[in-house]
């Protein structure tokens, strides 16, 4: 479908004088039926024209309507904000005087204000589209001289009609207000009912996820792994989940997106319609190692949840299966032959059944392919946070919409001249028009939904951080499609126009940011607290921090710690718990106490904190009724150690006396060959010392931590204070050597110049005294 026609199509009936006028640019731009055999030059004077309409008055025109909507919307979600807070109960009054009939009101203002919302949002993407669509147009056809697309873009950039963070503020106010109305209408209705159906629909659910995906310039990239490595362990691929893939290294996704030659799930799900679906086929590796290939099926609910449907197949059934040639009877007959239960072989034919006649219903042919490297990070048994990080993302194209020049094989499902030869990223040999390369990583982050709906601390640090940036909605089919085949459809992502800006943040920009989100999600839980009834002290779900916590270094993290310790208080007696609750919560925390080459690493047991020199001071008592322990639970059963760490002990021991050894060996030399001087018979002496010091030094800590060992110590293993005196003395032995053979230098060679005078003069005094005589 033309560009045009989708645009008439879209038309809001209120709105119609307010859109892009497409006829008259393409009038102007000679491409319109009526300019057809019109063989005069392109000048300079229809080029000002051109310009001077698309941008001085269509995209004035356009950001002024939206930008005035806007700030109408903006308006109503106020004006319906205040008539809430007039309706919230009042200390001593029951909810039930508070009549249905406003807050039914209410909700008809508010549903009124999100269609008109969603009536906006469509309004600035067709119009993004079209302005992007008509300068496209431009300068294939009149672009000899003049590129307008590059200004088009930037001035798009200033008026970001179209970004999706700018509908996100409304929108979350808006929901916040439905929250509230909704919670009330279902109680004066019945509150029984709702708590019971509410109860019944979560046992019934499975477990739900909430993904939040982000970009990440290659900048930030090992910065944003490094910070997830400290708190989620890297999920290792083996055999059995990716064939032919080393069990050390990240595997490398491939995902064959199908469509209709008219794109038309591409336009489902960018519009998001009910039940929208996109459909993939998705393998790990090489095709040529043979993988396991599943077909996949998403369908997007209009409540927003989804359904997968999924099914593994063999390569060579692939296309008798797209063709409807073969309905995986062989399958079938395994699972009856192996005796599984019929409602499993049901549910698999019904899967196999559904993909075959949604693709063949949908005219669906595979359209493109993304390849790209995952890493991911999770804990084992522990599926609260599930984040990974997609790199070297590339898309390619494997349509067959030139029938002349296809860039797939119309009897394969896939390109062989990628598989066949185990082609990888950057894809040199396929030709530039056929692939495209997103510049971004792509991280994605899953946080399991639960009861008290809270994300981990860390987790929302790096949300709010400027090390990612957010891409609400990013999919990864809907990029492909906009990428290759950028004339076929009629409607950008939301996301398109950020690819041209430098998504890289100030970290003091985006910490304030996060700052100002967090008052105002804090003001909104006090709104809702009060028409709940919950009480909710001011301040205590929001406290200004004082520098964002992602943003600072490990060396600053380590000062802090310091700087904590010496901010104990000096009265321990009088203070309370709340006290320390407060104190905890004005200084932030950081992951490790205690920083690296300060004081207590060095000498653990030592601290001169008020707090460390109390503790010390007196022996607190036990509560009346407990008992000190005479064993501990770490020191109950058998004791297992692993051979690894008696093999540990003993290489630091062997280590330790090969230093020993280095040094004995060097003081004896020096010993030796000293004779007469009596320096060099110093220094081997102190040699001999610091290398007997080195070897009963490593023979105590071997012992020492052979006895931590066996008693399940639960103190550090390391000591510095060996390693220090033995590089103190060495030091000073340097030192004191050097200048001691330096003085003597300077002593012969003065004396040397002093003989050389002495010779000079007596040569001179032979002539006088001859004449003397």
């Amino acid at each position: 479908m033309r560009f045009g026609k989708t645009l008439k199509n879209s038309i809001y009936p209120p709105w119609k004088d307010q859109y892009l006028d497409y006829a008259k640019l393409k009038n102007l731009l000679r491409e319109d039926a009526a300019s057809e055999g019109d063989d005069r030059p392109w000048t300079a004077e229809d080029e000002t024209r051109f310009s001077e309409e698309i941008l001085n008055v269509q995209l004035e025109k356009i950001a002024s309507f939206q930008a005035s909507q806007f700030k109408s919307l903006e308006e109503r979600a106020s004006a319906a904000g205040e008539k809430l807070k007039e309706l919230a109960p009042e200390d001593g009054k029951a909810k039930g005087d508070i009549t249905t009939s406003r807050f039914k009101e209410i909700e008809e203002e508010l549903d009124s204000i999100i269609n008109e919302t969603k009536e906006l949002k469509k309004y600035s993407s067709i119009n993004y589209t079209g302005f992007l669509k008509i300068v496209k147009k431009h300068d294939r056809k009149r672009g000899n001289n003049y590129k307008i697309r590059p200004m088009m873009q930037m001035s798009l950039q200033k008026r970001p009609f179209n970004s999706e963070q700018g509908y996100s503020a409304l929108l979350n106010r808006l929901s916040m207000m439905y929250f509230v109305v909704r919670q009330q209408l279902d109680e004066n209705a019945d509150p029984t009912a709702a708590s019971s159906s509410d109860v019944q629909s979560q046992s019934q659910l499975r477990e739900k996820y909430t993904a939040y995906k982000f970009w990440v310039h290659p900048d930030n990239f090992l910065e944003v792994k490094t910070y997830i490595v400290r708190r989620l362990p890297a999920v290792v691929y083996s055999e059995p989940s990716a064939k032919g893939l080393e069990a050390q290294g990240d595997p490398t996704l491939n995902s064959l997106y199908f469509d209709s030659p008219n794109f038309t799930l591409y336009g489902q799900k960018r519009e998001a319609k009910e039940d929208a679906s996109s459909l993939r086929i998705r393998w790990y590796g090489q095709l040529k190692d043979n993988p396991e290939l599943l077909f996949e099926q998403k369908i997007v609910h209009a409540n927003g949840g989804s359904e997968e449907k999924r099914f593994s197949i063999k390569e060579k059934y692939v296309q008798p299966f797209i063709k409807g040639e073969y309905k995986m009877e062989k399958t079938i007959e395994k699972m009856e032959r192996q005796g599984q239960p019929q409602s499993r072989i049901d549910a698999f034919k019904s899967t196999v059944n559904d993909i075959q006649s949604f693709i063949k219903d949908n005219d669906l042919q595979p359209m493109l392919r993304a390849n790209y490297t995952r890493t991911a990070f999770q804990k084992p048994a522990d599926d609260k946070v599930r984040i990974s990080i997609d790199t070297q993302l590339a898309f390619i194209r494997e349509d067959c919409l030139d029938e002349d020049r296809p860039c797939r094989d119309p009897n394969s499902w896939h390109r062989r001249d990628i598989d066949s030869t185990a082609m990888s990223y950057p894809f040199s040999n396929v030709n530039p028009g056929e692939i495209s390369r997103f510049p971004y990583s792509v991280l994605e982050i899953k946080v399991k939904d639960d009861a008290s709906k809270k994300q981990p601390q860390w987790v929302q640090d790096l949300m709010a951080s400027h090390l990612v940036y957010q891409a609400p909605g990013f999919s990864k089919f809907l990029q492909g499609a906009v990428s290759l085949f950028e004339d076929n459809v009629n409607d950008y992502p939301s996301w398109h126009g950020s690819l041209t800006d430098d998504i890289r943040k100030d970290p003091q920009a985006a910490f304030e940011e996060d700052q100002e989100r967090k008052a105002k999600q804090a003001e909104n839980d006090l709104v809702v607290g009060s028409f709940l009834g919950t009480s909710v002290k001011a301040g205590a779900s929001f406290k200004p921090a004082v520098s964002s916590p992602v943003g600072r270094s490990y060396m600053q993290e380590r000062m802090a710690a310091d700087e904590r310790a010496g901010r104990r208080r000096s009265n321990l007696d009088g203070a309370t718990a709340s006290a320390r609750e407060t104190e905890t919560e004005d200084v932030p925390q950081s992951n490790n106490e205690g920083g690296y080459g300060t004081m207590s690493s060095i000498f653990p047991s030592f601290s001169l904190s008020r707090y460390a020199q109390a503790r010390r001071a007196k022996n607190f008592k036990l509560p009346p009724g407990v008992t000190e322990p005479t064993k501990y639970l770490k020191d109950d059963g058998e004791l297992k150690v692993e051979p690894k760490v008696w093999l540990a002990n003993e290489r630091t021991f062997l280590k330790w006396q090969h230093i020993c050894i280095l040094l004995g060996a060097l003081a004896v030399s020096l010993y030796t060959a000293a004779g007469e001087d009596k320096i060099a018979e110093a220094m081997g002496i102190a040699y001999i010392v610091i290398a007997i010091f080195a070897g009963a030094w490593g023979l105590w800590m071997h012992q020492t931590r052979r006895d931590m060992i066996v008693a399940r110590s639960g103190k550090d293993f390391d000591n510095l204070i060996g390693p220090m005196i033995v590089s103190f003395a060495l030091m000073v032995s340097l030192i004191l050597n050097f200048a001691f053979k330096f003085r003597e230098a300077m002593e012969r060679y003065h004396q040397q110049d002093l003989s050389a005078v002495n010779g000079t003069m007596d040569q001179g005094a032979e002539p006088w005294k001859t004449e003397l005589v």
